[in-house]
């Protein structure tokens, strides 16, 4: 079996996101969605929060759970048994930052591989910081999240 982890804060989850899972779900028989903690970042949402948001977002997805971890992601991989993290980019900036990680990665965790999925044109533009600010001024998000997510947020600012 053939397991992936996609890991990432989520911040929210956006259909960017979403993209990236459904084309893994078709290439790996288990995805992982693991929200993770990034201590650059202060969040919006809690990590049950998130995790809530995945859940209703790819429950479509047989192939796909959500779960939330606070260790190092070498590690959760070790526990899950997963071969491959997939990182999606929109850009070389998100390359530069992703493959240093992914070095990083594989020194803890020989064998662990990372994968690269472009983001699809219509989701290159956009990111969870920018959907946070919508949040923020009460915005439509319907164009950029799943509706599970779009749905819980309308009509508050």
């Amino acid at each position: 079996m053939k397991i992936a982890i996609y890991p990432g804060s989520f911040d929210p989850i956006t259909l960017g996101h979403m993209d990236i899972i459904r084309r893994a779900a078709q290439c790996f028989d288990q995805v992982y969605v693991c929200v993770l903690v990034n201590c650059d970042k202060k969040p919006m949402f809690s990590a049950d929060e998130r995790v809530d948001m995945i859940r209703r977002s790819v429950a479509d997805l047989p192939n796909v759970t959500a779960e939330h971890y606070s260790g190092l992601l070498a590690a959760y991989a070790r526990e899950k048994g997963a071969c491959v993290l997939v990182k999606g980019l929109r850009n070389a900036t998100d390359f530069d930052q992703e493959y240093q990680m992914a070095s990083i990665n594989r020194g803890i965790c020989p064998g662990l591989e990372t994968v690269f999925l472009p983001a699809s044109p219509a989701y290159q533009h956009f990111s969870s910081t920018m959907v946070r600010e919508m949040i923020r001024y009460g915005q439509p998000m319907e164009q950029y999240v799943p509706a599970p997510v779009a749905e819980q947020w309308k009509g508050r600012s």
